[in-house]
């Protein structure tokens, strides 16, 4: 108990572990404004969940299933979504910088304000997002079109 109280007395916050929600389903879960630094969602069912405002930095969706997922605002840079299927997913203000994101669909995603820089995409997908892309990201002051090298 004396640890606990002294660290939140001089204001530590414990590093967060990466955690392995490998294969799970977890449809509709709430992880919304956590810290999942580095933790691994590889070909988990993460239909209708929400991820808002989390740091999912250098997070791995590989294979994972991300249909009507909220991402709003949430910190993906780094992050690896290939194969990811993120199909009518809410990526508004999101920042995706650095992102790995070969063969992931994105058909129906919200992307307003999103960052795309540095994000390995197939050109049909880009062309997809490009058609709708709009808007600029409160984070990093990039204009989502820009980022994805829109015409």
């Amino acid at each position: 108990m004396a640890i606990i109280y002294t660290t939140t007395l001089l204001g530590i916050v414990p590093a967060a572990s990466a955690l392995q929600y490998n294969k799970e389903i977890l449809v509709e879960s709430d992880f919304s404004g956590r810290d999942l630094t580095d933790s691994s969602f590889t070909k988990a069912n993460l239909r209708y969940s929400n991820f808002s405002h989390a740091n999912l930095r250098g997070v791995s969706f590989f294979a994972a299933n991300l249909e009507s997922a909220n991402l709003t605002g949430a910190d993906l840079t780094n992050a690896t979504l290939d194969s990811a299927r993120l199909i009518k997913a809410n990526l508004t203000n999101a920042v995706l910088e650095g992102a790995f994101a070969a063969n992931a669909k994105f058909d129906g995603a919200i992307v307003d304000g999103a960052d795309f820089t540095d994000v390995l995409l197939r050109s049909d997908e880009q062309a997809k997002l490009c058609k709708s892309a709009q808007g600029t990201n409160p984070v990093t002051g990039r204009e989502t079109r820009d980022t994805l090298f829109c015409d």
